[in-house]
């Protein structure tokens, strides 16, 4: 859930070794607040909505179609570059690599007929209800995050988002705990987190705090008006132009003669 380009980082060390499932269906509870957000039409021919519904947790990297992903991005306005969707998303064709390098994703999807952000709002008959459950396939991308790792040490968290009139549900925390159940599971503890200064709270709320080793995150910023120098090539991340040094000649080493 990012806001914008500014970022910390925070980790935290637990001890949680649960086994993950692949698949969950989990049911939400809703609030007032929550209602009217769902309810913006009120000409709606919906009916009210109750005051729960199922959700479908997958952490199956198959189950998440990068179009579906790359939407969910737009409408929580993220980029997957730290920057707000309006100035630069990343296509789906990066998100899908993205997915693929990922250590661990996981993904949450409703009904249409309970996002109020879906294209494909309808009322559910009573037949959808019970002869078509809830799964990837017939519901809607609500919700996603990922970790990168290197599967022995370290970890770090990233690109947690929900769909704006679902958040405040438990949602964004849902899928914050099943990544660290996936992580602490493989015996990996030490677990970061990516985030602006304005989702520090959330994350602080699922167990994140400072590196007790007082550890900032760094950027890479060299951007091409920062610098003067030459002979050295311009590369497009997000907003930036980042100067990439060229590579070097490789070193040629002299054949030894006795061997020519």
């Amino acid at each position: 859930m990012e806001f914008g380009a500014a970022s910390i980082t925070i980790t935290m060390h637990i001890a949680d070794t649960s086994p993950c499932k692949t698949m969950e269906l989990k049911w939400i509870k809703t609030t007032p607040k929550t209602l009217t957000r769902y309810n913006q039409n009120p000409f709606s021919s919906s009916p009210p909505q109750p005051s729960s519904f199922p959700v479908f947790i997958s952490t199956k990297r198959s189950q998440i179609n990068p179009d579906d992903l790359h939407r969910l991005y737009r409408t929580c306005d993220l980029s997957g570059h730290r920057f707000p969707a309006s100035d630069d998303i990343a296509e789906a064709q990066k998100l899908r690599i993205a997915l693929s390098r990922s250590a661990f994703v996981v993904s949450v999807f409703c009904k249409p007929a309970r996002y109020a952000e879906s294209s494909v709002r309808k009322p559910e008959s009573l037949l959808q209800r019970v002869v078509e459950p809830l799964s990837p396939y017939n519901g809607e991308l609500v919700g996603f995050g990922r970790a990168v790792s290197d599967m022995a040490l370290t970890a770090s968290i990233y690109d947690v988002m929900v769909a704006p009139s679902l958040r405040g549900l438990g949602i964004g925390k849902m899928i914050v705990q099943r990544i660290l159940r996936m992580l602490t599971s493989r015996d990996i503890y030490d677990i970061a987190a990516l985030c602006s200064e304005n989702e520090r709270p959330f994350f602080e709320a699922c167990g994140f705090g400072d590196d007790i080793l007082r550890s900032t995150t760094m950027m890479y910023t060299r951007t091409v008006s920062a610098s003067s120098e030459v002979n050295q090539m311009a590369k497009r991340a997000g907003r930036k132009l980042l100067l990439i040094p060229p590579p070097k000649t490789p070193l040629r080493v002299p054949l030894d003669p006795d061997k020519q």
